[in-house]
């Protein structure tokens, strides 16, 4: 493949690799920073390693950052308003599942220099492409719709009309997407990504006391017991925490930064450090709503963002109002930029199309115009007058928690297969806790079904149940896998992975035989696909109960 010429620079071709882009090999170009393509110099001293990081950061805490965006506040917001400090205990179990599943995306992205949907498509079939990246688009197209709701309400706080401030919100998405430089927009993502900690003074203004914080965050429990109603509000937290979304995003963003398997522990302390500002600005918006409405009028009557401003305004002054609507605005920009843009990353990815940062709008026509499409569409929506914004964006938010575990087992699959990862792929110890998070998440799953179609029943004893289910389960996993491991010959390649590990590339993927699925993982991946179809509806049916009252 010929050298082209982007954004004044000249990119080398890819060669004997999978990259499928040859705008997605080059120098890394960060917001903060650059790493030559010929720099093979080792980072002896903290400088060193330092401004390495600085150039590396972004993907990570991007993809962090955006997932706590309009339907995040509302969410965080509800659980506070609606439940005090009694869900804290919630968002810390978050960070290890953040973490885990990322971490493998950050492998994938790097090692094989190709999108999560391509992947899924060219080693798992089309059908099962089209399953995953179609659920995908639904989803995405859903939340981008309540970031546009979350514009409306923040700007509607100052008395702007939506039919003028999401126009322009999408245009102004649009515009610093397709800039033809990548530096430049993770420039603009990094300043959103800043603009995330005023809810540290926002925090501070409703007066926090130490004892129920505490109490909230290791202490389980429900304000008010559980029923159907709260534990679709903990799969909305987990849904709009961790998100299918982001396993697409991050990958092909880090393809898109050119980052290779040489900077990936760069790129995982990214990750990690993404995680923990995402909870930490979780925790303080349900901090916030819980200290300004517990005990007032506004406690447990939770509508939506706008209403929670208005509440704040009233409850602690103009000052808390102002700041929460401003965060409301910023973390809806910078969700739908990333959502938007990992949607379209998918669908140059699926297609063929070209799907990268570094050209302009006339070499990555496609791309950017499903980029354009997806965020004139859902701007219309928002506008269709009387819908029921609070509800569309807490249902939104348990649908990706809903949908979750089916994007964690292709990745699971994905992170095992050595063809694509070669000595990169996971560890026993790394598979047992990722199947550990995919059974809880199917157990939340579990319990929401059985909670809408049986509203009366014991929520803590199905759990326990469910529960002792997945441990006996993983137990009878582990000894089957220990036994076959037993059988297995020793596998030679680990000792001489090492030598070579920074440098291993997944090959062309025309390259590689189709892996072979067992006749019982086949049905398993049909029953899980089945299982999700009844839980999406009866998700639907919760959804129009609590929207008509």
């Amino acid at each position: 493949m010929a050298n082209e010429t982007l954004g004044g620079e000249t990119e080398v071709a890819p060669g004997k690799t999978a990259v499928l882009d040859e705008a997605h090999i080059g120098d890394i170009q960060g917001a903060l920073g650059t790493i030559r393509v010929s720099d093979v110099g080792a980072r002896l001293s903290w400088r060193a390693r330092l401004l390495t990081l600085a150039a590396i950061i972004g993907p990570g805490l991007i993809v962090m950052v955006g997932d706590n965006d309009a339907g995040g506040v509302a969410t965080y917001s509800q659980a506070g308003q609606n439940y005090g400090t009694s869900l804290l205990w919630v968002l810390p179990l978050l960070i290890p599942v953040l973490v885990v599943n990322q971490e493998m995306v950050v492998r994938l992205g790097a090692v094989t220099g190709v999108g999560h949907a391509r992947l899924i498509k060219e080693r798992f079939g089309r059908f099962w492409g089209l399953f995953s990246v179609g659920d995908l688009f639904v989803l995405d197209f859903l939340t981008i719709v309540t970031e546009f709701i979350g514009v409306a309400l923040a700007l509607g706080y100052f008395g702007i009309s939506e039919y003028v401030s999401v126009p322009i919100a999408a245009f102004c998405l649009v515009a610093m997407t397709a800039t033809g430089s990548f530096r430049r927009w993770e420039r603009f993502m990094l300043v959103f990504v800043v603009a995330n900690f005023l809810v540290i003074p926002l925090l501070v203004l409703s007066h926090p006391e130490a004892q129920p914080v505490v109490h909230g965050l290791f202490v389980p429990g429900i304000a008010g017991g559980a029923n159907s109603t709260s534990v679709l509000l903990i799969i909305a937290i987990v849904g709009t925490t961790v998100a299918p979304w982001q396993l697409f995003f991050q990958q092909s963003n880090i393809v898109d930064k050119r980052i290779t398997p040489r900077w990936i522990n760069y790129e995982r302390a990214d990750t990690v450090l993404g995680s923990f500002v995402t909870v930490v600005g979780a925790l303080a918006i349900v901090v916030t709503c819980a200290f300004a409405f517990v005990g007032t009028r506004y406690y447990g009557n939770f509508t939506n963002a706008g209403g929670v401003a208005q509440g704040l305004a009233h409850e602690l002054g103009h000052a808390a109002g102002t700041l929460y609507s401003v965060i409301l605005l910023n973390a809806s920009i910078i969700g739908a930029a990333a959502v938007t843009l990992g949607t379209s990353y998918a669908f140059g990815d699926f297609f063929g199309a070209h799907h990268s940062l570094h050209r302009n709008f006339f070499q990555a026509k496609a791309f950017y115009a499903s980029f354009a499409g997806f965020v004139a569409l859902a701007g219309a929506i928002v506008l269709i007058p009387g819908a029921p914004l609070g509800v569309i964006t807490v249902a939104v938010q348990a649908l990706a928690g809903v949908l979750l575990p089916s994007a964690s087992v292709f990745l699971l699959l994905l992170c095992n297969d050595r063809e694509v990862l070669g000595p990169w792929v996971n560890r026993p110890w790394l598979n047992a806790l990722a199947t550990f998070i995919i059974g809880v998440l199917l157990i939340m799953s579990l319990v929401l079904v059985a909670t809408t179609v049986f509203p009366h029943i014991n929520v803590p004893t199905l759990s326990l149940v469910l529960g002792g289910a997945l441990l006996v389960g993983l137990v009878i996993s582990g000894l089957l896998y220990a036994a076959r491991r037993r059988r297995l010959p020793a596998d030679q390649t680990a000792a001489v992975a090492r030598a070579h590990k920074e440098n291993w590339r997944m090959p062309p993927l025309t390259l590689l035989g189709r892996p072979e699925w067992s006749r019982g993982r086949l049905i398993a991946m049909w029953a899980l696909r089945g299982y999700l179809v009844i839980a999406v509806v009866l998700l639907l049916v919760k959804a129009v109960q609590l929207g008509t009252g």
